[in-house]
């Protein structure tokens, strides 16, 4: 079972073997309405994340002050183009029947970036959730001292996150090798646009645990920070409720609804990070079929399109902004009718 073990430590579900490059097969009605729906997720939402870079960039230029979670909102919004061109473009192209289109180092440049993609969203996500627990905190509370100083630490933390996953997950194109240097074909691990050396048990245990661990701590501090969040939730609406403050009440503060809103998001990323680990385990050491294949890349998909929409509908400054733009635009037009 070596392969199940590449599977497993790469997190990657592509169908066949490649090399050079063809169109195996007619597309058919079913192929037809994956690849429509791979198409219509990949571009709804790479605008989406699009749209909230060129959004805070907007902010940025004109003027104003960004939030500090803004920083955190664009690495995440940049972290779901990469995993949506890395991941959903391919395997579009895959559905559409299109196979062996990238060469060896194309399929290196792919995979590692696909990792790398998984990765920063698990640790943005969860420097999100932290930071907005430490936002809300109690002024009384042990994590008081930080509320003035974590707005500092955002960008070194994130240039950390991102020098450790670019370095770490060096060792995925490290283990790829072009199937033609290798004669034994047991030993060669085949993806529909991908392939690599299958390494010793060991090693595939190794790089799993590698690979893997820092991404179970990440997904830790963020269940915990989640957690902690909502007990000040519940705790501050049961006060509220006792004290029978109605018309303070009736409308939710804006930290309030910004914590509701990332509470959202990563019970969002958990539910799909969790379902994508079953579908790559149960192909790992059950059985890999197409259908699997392709319902565990539209799962991987589904964070990046989700949280964005999520942030854009429910962030009130982001809606400021975007009737601001809209007001500036229609008076721009009724100015050059007159």
């Amino acid at each position: 079972h070596k392969k199940s073990f590449c599977v497993l430590f790469l997190g990657l579900s592509d169908p066949d073997a490649i090399f050079p490059l063809q169109k195996t097969k007619d597309m058919n009605s079913d192929d037809i309405i994956l690849s429509t729906v791979f198409f219509s997720q990949v571009g709804i939402g790479f605008i989406g994340n699009f749209f909230l870079i060129s959004l805070c960039i907007f902010i940025f230029l004109g003027g104003h002050k960004l939030r500090p979670i803004d920083t955190i909102l664009i690495q995440l919004a940049l972290a779901n183009c990469l995993a949506l061109l890395c991941k959903g473009i391919p395997q579009t192209m895959v559905v559409m029947g299109i196979k062996n289109f990238l060469d060896i180092i194309g399929c290196r440049v792919t995979l590692y970036f696909q990792r790398v993609a998984r990765s920063l969203s698990v640790s943005l996500t969860c420097l999100l959730s932290a930071f907005q627990a430490i936002t809300i905190s109690p002024n009384k509370s042990s994590l008081a001292n930080l509320k003035a100083k974590a707005p500092k630490y955002i960008i070194p933390f994130s240039l950390l996150c991102w020098t450790f996953h670019l370095l770490l997950h060096v060792l995925i194109p490290i283990g790829m090798v072009y199937p033609k240097y290798n004669k034994n074909i047991t030993e060669i691990q085949h993806y529909g646009y991908c392939s690599h050396l299958v390494p010793s048990r060991f090693r595939a245990f190794l790089y799993a645990f590698v690979l893997s661990f820092p991404d179970a701590v990440f997904m830790g501090f963020m269940l915990f920070s989640s957690g902690y969040m909502m007990f000040l939730l519940y705790r501050h609406h049961k006060q509220a409720k006792q004290i029978h403050i109605t018309c303070i009440t009736t409308r939710a503060s804006p930290e309030t609804k910004a914590t509701k809103t990332i509470l959202i998001i990563v019970s969002t990323f958990v539910s799909f990070y969790s379902l994508d680990c079953f579908f790559v385990a149960y192909m790992s050491f059950v059985k890999i079929s197409p259908e699997l294949m392709h319902t565990s890349a539209f799962v991987v998909s589904c964070f990046p399109v989700i949280s964005s929409y999520t942030l854009i509908f429910s962030d009130s400054q982001i809606l400021k902004f975007c009737c601001i733009i809209w007001r500036s635009k229609s008076s721009h037009f009724d100015t050059l009718k007159v």
